[in-house]
């Protein structure tokens, strides 16, 4: 395992820590023997030659007066090793009179350790979570898992054979700075990592963050409408505990090789298509808008273009909407018109005669029913559905 370096930071950390202790300077220096932290600012930066001779001798080093004058940059006083895993990072110097700090030596050098043991266990958690990141990031991006990527998770401890469904969090931009929308955005990992869930996060950027969730309930079972219960008690529990309004969007589920890729783009594109089509709200899921997310990828093509051409006919005589209005009714209840006239408020005549109208603006034969497909993909690709 590699040692953890001592830098000026935690150098100057352990020197405030420890000159609480004992009342003499304290001097901190790395593993070349150089000054990276002290009580007395000057001395920052300078060789200490009695630090040297700790770290090549691997021994406590008393310098009195005389040894002293013969050392460049040294004051009389007891150096100690510091030691992580039996190597050594660095030295602590007490200045003073050697023989009145051996007693204190030895607590200031255990308080120095026990700061770079702890410092160490902090740096290599952050690291396995920006690792777990990094996993999670290529998994939404990759179709095919390589063996490295492979190697990777199982070092992590991470299952990534097991069924998962993506989830995006998405924040609503422009409401705080960058310092502070990163701090909500790690809150919001917080929750979603706090109780145990297995979940499996990573922050996209400062506006996103996907989640990686064990996608089979207690029976092995794919249900979703269990994980909609979740995720209304998650953004119930975001909003009580946070300052950002959030919108969460869940994707489809699938198994084999790119399931995750594949689970990740239908989230992002149910999100796009949710926040179009129902801006109020603040979650969306895939089973909910199954067919305008699957047309969403026709948008800005030539099949779209040719989709679109007869409500296009439509709209240029409809100035006020009230014909795509009544078919996106008889549409909602299954082209029934005793259903649609009674939504509407209208005779069945009048139903009929607005039916009629359409027929004649799209050329499109409501009674067929590819012409009424047709229609009815139209209205789903209409930004103003």
């Amino acid at each position: 395992m590699a040692v953890y370096h001592l830098d000026a930071k935690l150098a100057q950390q352990i020197v405030a820590r420890t000159m609480q202790i004992i009342d003499s300077n304290v001097n901190v220096m790395d593993a070349r023997g150089r000054i990276i932290g002290s009580g007395d600012d000057q001395r920052l930066g300078e060789l200490h030659e009695g630090a040297l001779l700790c770290i090549s001798q691997e021994r406590v080093v008393d310098i009195d007066e005389g040894v002293a004058r013969h050392l460049h940059g040294v004051r009389p006083g007891i150096n100690l090793p510091l030691r992580i895993d039996g190597e050594i990072v660095g030295v602590i110097g007490l200045t003073g009179n050697p023989s009145q700090l051996r007693q204190y030596g030895e607590l200031v050098c255990m308080t120095a350790e026990m700061m770079l043991e702890q410092a160490r266990l902090l740096h290599m958690l952050a690291q396995d979570s920006r690792l777990r990141e990094e996993l999670v990031l290529n998994l939404i991006r990759m179709d095919e898992l390589s063996p490295a990527l492979m190697e990777w998770a199982q070092r992590l401890g991470i299952d990534i054979n097991k069924p998962r469904v993506v989830a995006v969090v998405e924040v609503d931009s422009g409401q705080l700075g960058v310092d502070s929308a990163m701090a909500e955005l790690q809150q919001l990992q917080q929750l979603l990592t706090t109780p145990e869930r297995d979940n499996l996060i990573a922050i996209v950027s400062l506006t996103e963050m996907v989640v990686l969730k064990p996608a089979l309930n207690h029976y092995d079972r794919w249900d979703p409408e269990s994980h909609r219960q979740r995720i209304d008690h998650l953004l119930s529990r975001m909003t009580e505990s946070g300052r950002l309004r959030v919108r969460i969007s869940l994707g489809n589920f699938f198994v084999g090789p790119g399931s995750i890729a594949r689970s990740y783009r239908t989230a992002r594109t149910t999100m796009a298509v949710g926040k179009q089509r129902m801006p109020e709200q603040r979650c969306y899921f895939y089973q909910d808008l199954i067919l305008p997310v699957l047309l969403d990828s026709l948008r800005g093509g030539w099949q779209a273009d040719e989709l679109v051409r007869p409500l296009a006919r439509l709209k240029a005589t409809d100035s006020n909407g009230l014909l795509r209005r009544t078919l996106a009714a008889w549409f909602t209840h299954n082209v029934q018109p005793t259903a649609t006239s009674k939504a509407l408020y209208i005779h069945r005549n009048t139903l009929e005669y607005r039916l009629n109208r359409i027929s004649e603006l799209t050329g499109l034969d409501l009674g067929n029913f590819d012409d009424r497909l047709l229609l009815y993909v139209a209205l789903q690709l209409d930004d103003e559905h």
